[in-house]
């Protein structure tokens, strides 16, 4: 004989076992959608950031008239033309009597330099009226 105890409590109330939610929980989806979004809010405007500049298309002409003046741009973001130290006063003379000489601008720039004095030197140089400028040093990043 097989008795079963089964003991009924007065004013219970039978409750189902949970079942598992097929929904899936798309809050952290949304939290990493807009830190992903916030990034990419805040990145746009320094990669869309331009210095206008013509460069030439082809090989380089063979060079003619007054020899090429060098500016260097140092680590430490210190100038020197054709290798002696100059101040940034004495930069937008010496453009100017480069222009006036038709020479070419040859711009070395350290790799450790910051970006921000490489701008603010191609600016000057710009503002003078430089035409004829190379850039030294971007062989390695040719294909």
């Amino acid at each position: 004989m097989t008795t079963t105890m089964e003991v009924e409590m007065p004013g219970a109330v039978a409750v189902k076992e949970a079942e598992p939610l097929a929904a899936i929980n798309i809050t952290p989806l949304i939290d990493v959608m807009l830190v992903l979004l916030i990034m990419m809010i805040l990145t746009i405007p320094i990669a869309t950031h331009k210095l206008p500049i013509d460069l030439p298309n082809g090989q380089p002409a063979p060079l003619t008239g007054a020899m090429p003046h060098r500016l260097d741009i140092a680590r430490n973001g210190a100038l020197a033309w054709d290798g002696r130290a100059i101040t940034d006063r004495e930069l937008p003379t010496l453009l100017a009597a480069s222009v006036r000489d038709s020479a070419v601008l040859h711009l070395k720039t350290d790799p450790a330099a910051s970006y921000r004095r490489f701008n603010a030197v191609l600016a000057v140089v710009k503002r003078a009226g430089v035409t004829r400028l190379g850039f030294i040093g971007n062989e390695r990043m040719r294909m």
